[in-house]
């Protein structure tokens, strides 16, 4: 008898081959495929007679075949079958390519149920590789709601309807219960037989919801139960307790009043330090809300306790930024700094790491080299990591490792909504700081097309002759022949402005470059001797650079919301006035709507907020959703409201029974268990 755990090679019609294709989509087992749940679905319970149907509708015919089909082959690797079909409304000319077994398949005279797109109208109508089955076999494909799956080479939409049906049917009585009974009955949630049933073979599209919403809710519910059952383990966890310090001593020798977010921060963190457990902190903010300031803070406090701090950037240019700001906040009170980078002298190296092993050195600022295995702590208390998206989990779990349970801050200049931290970020105490300080520049934001691009290229020169630098951002690298010839590349975009500007000093920077070379275009652009630097991405979370007045997104539909505005945040951030010009000549009202946001506002929340509601949560993950644990059925965006219902719901049940470790719990416990296998435990890595 097949249960949950049987491999799929198991099922009739499978095999061997076809399991490694279903590997590929993530499904090894029964109980993968029941969870493989459709991505879209098409509405083929809806007759019509031919002579009712319209141009480009979708819609089931059931038609006799008028005449015998005729096979045609047009050349080689194209053959035509044809044929007529007839109700008693009218009539309709169907065509199949390159499917030949149809003219043996489909016979005269007999009736069928068609389902495709109506192409033409009156007696012009036809129907290009239509489903169809027989009438008698109706209900199979046609007849009803299909729901329609993702697939990989060697699979078809039939292959993974017969396997969910075999699954459904051996053991979908085995489905356990996960939600406890008093969940389900407050949320008035169907069974999980009924919602897996009504999900792959919908009734209806009342039950199709009834259905989507039970297993939405039960996704959400057990993520926020694994991540609240983490965080409350966590706070059990003994971290190095600090004595109170008297922060005000550190606040009165800031030539400027840090903002009420920033001392709110510290406050937050400060209590997390003095608690005895360990910290686990983000501060969020957006760019220029003043993350660093807060680090200092802390970084001063435990040089009050007599504990180092190690501060971890993702570059060399941005460990030297840091070195240089840390250095004006904390040397004035006597805290001996140091800096450990890749290309740190040998002797300068031993040195450091010398001192760091006798406890010597009150705060290190570097990049991955502070986790190398040579490097010893002797008194590690506090570890920060700036851009923490940047970092694999390793290359902290590593810097971590060197200290006896160290207190962590992660810092991110990536605003996220706050239903989706709830999520990404479940397992971390969060800290937002969402307070400018005073005196940092509004970027005027301009949405133009390409018939722009003279005035654009005037006001370039204008800039650049009043000694600004100016920011360039292309979608691609290089030339791409397999995508759109409008799009501009990096590369080339940067020749076709040293010839229009050749007075200009133009360099460009991507990705596909070794780290040094990166490090060397950035450098010489920081310093000033490259006038406009034409890139990708990779200076989305970057160096500070005063003297940029100007941020160029060329296709700029090609970006999210959120992207955009980190881009923008490059600039403003001297005296200067500064602007961001987005260059798209896409058209749709959807691609002006988005544009137009970003030119109202500079709230980096509330574009995150519409980013999210526009295009889901992929722009803050990334492709790979890396420590994320892939969502089967919830969109994160859409189904906020039942997220909130979903996470109020688990707190109280874990504020009941921590360790879910009741008996009505079992299912639910091993379902958040098989979580954190599946490497949940580092969900709060995720790349943004």
């Amino acid at each position: 008898m097949a249960e949950l755990q049987t491999d799929i090679r198991y099922l009739k019609g499978i095999g061997e081959k076809k399991a490694q294709a279903f590997q590929k989509l993530g499904v090894f087992t029964l109980r993968d495929l029941l969870s493989f749940f459709p991505r879209r679905y098409e509405d083929r319970s809806v007759y019509k007679p031919i002579a009712l149907t319209q141009d480009g509708e979708s819609v089931c015919v059931r038609a006799m075949v008028a005449d015998t089909p005729r096979l045609s082959r047009i050349r080689r690797g194209l053959e035509l079958v044809k044929f007529r079909i007839v109700d008693e409304s009218g009539m309709a000319d169907v065509t199949y390519f390159n499917q030949s077994y149809r003219k043996d398949g489909i016979h005269k005279g007999e009736t069928y149920v068609f389902y495709g797109k109506i192409e033409g109208s009156g007696v012009r109508r036809g129907m290009v590789n239509p489903v169809c089955e027989r009438e008698d076999a109706e209900g199979g494909v046609t007849g009803r709601i299909v729901p329609v799956y993702r697939l990989c080479a060697g699979l078809n939409q039939r292959n993974v309807l017969q396997g969910v049906r075999q699954g459904l049917d051996a053991c979908g009585e085995q489905l356990p219960e996960i939600l406890p009974e008093a969940v389900r009955r407050q949320e008035q949630l169907c069974p999980a037989r009924y919602a897996y049933e009504n999900i792959h073979f919908p009734a209806d599209f009342q039950a199709l919801e009834i259905a989507r919403r039970r297993l939405i809710f039960e996704e959400l519910f057990v993520l926020a139960c694994a991540l609240g059952k983490m965080r409350g383990e966590r706070v059990r966890e003994q971290g190095i307790r600090l004595k109170p310090v008297e922060l005000e001593r550190f606040w009165e020798t800031l030539p400027f009043s840090p903002t009420g977010a920033q001392r709110r921060a510290v406050d937050e963190a400060l209590s997390d330090l003095y608690s005895g457990s360990v910290m686990n902190r983000l501060v969020q903010g957006d760019v220029g809300s003043g993350k660093t300031l807060v680090a200092a803070a802390l970084i001063w406090a435990a040089w009050q306790n007599g504990l180092c701090s190690a501060f971890m950037a993702p570059t060399e240019i941005l460990a030297q930024q840091h070195y240089t700001t840390l250095s004006g906040f904390l040397a004035p009170f006597g805290v001996r700094i140091r800096k450990l980078t890749g290309s740190t002298g040998a002797k300068e190296k031993r040195e450091i790491k010398a001192a760091l092993a006798a406890g010597e050195v009150d705060l290190v600022i570097g990049t991955h080299a502070l986790f190398s295995a040579d490097v010893e702590y002797g008194n590690l208390g506090l570890v920060i990591t700036d851009e923490q998206h940047r970092f694999g989990v390793g290359q902290r779990s590593a810097l971590i490792g060197k200290g006896q349970r160290p207190h962590v801050l992660v810092m991110s200049a990536t605003p996220i909504p706050r239903t989706l931290a709830l999520i990404l970020y479940g397992d971390l105490d969060v800290s937002i700081l969402d307070e400018m300080p005073p005196g940092r520049q509004k970027v005027d934001t301009f949405a133009v097309n390409e018939s722009y691009r003279a005035r654009l290229n005037g006001f370039i020169r204008k800039l650049a002759s009043e000694g600004r630098q100016i920011f360039v951002v292309c979608p691609m690298v290089e030339e791409n022949d397999e995508l759109p010839q409008e799009l501009k590349s990096a590369e080339e975009h940067a020749k076709a402005l040293q010839e229009a500007f050749p007075e200009l000093r133009v360099a460009c920077v991507h990705g596909k470059m070794k780290p040094k070379e990166k490090d060397a275009v950035m450098a010489a652009f920081v310093a000033g001797e490259t006038d406009v630097l034409v890139s990708t991405t990779v200076i989305e979370v970057g160096v500070d650079v005063p003297n940029a007045a100007l941020m160029v997104v060329e296709n700029a539909e090609r970006f999210g919301l959120s992207q955009l505005h980190q881009l923008r945040g490059r600039v403003g951030r001297g005296r200067h006035k500064s602007w961001c010009i987005l260059v798209s000549d896409a058209e749709g009202d959807e691609v002006r709507a988005r544009l137009d946001i970003l030119c109202k506002t500079g709230d980096g929340f509330k574009i995150a907020e519409e980013d999210l509601r526009l295009r889901g949560p992929g722009d803050f993950f990334g492709s790979r959703q890396s420590g994320l644990p892939e969502m089967h059925v919830a969109d994160l965006g859409a189904d906020a409201q039942i997220l909130q219902r979903a996470q109020q719901a688990a707190l109280k049940l874990l504020a009941d029974d921590p360790a879910l470790a009741r008996p009505e719990n079992r299912p639910l416990r091993e379902r958040v268990d098989q979580l954190f296998q599946r490497g949940a435990e580092k969900i709060s890595e995720a790349e943004l």
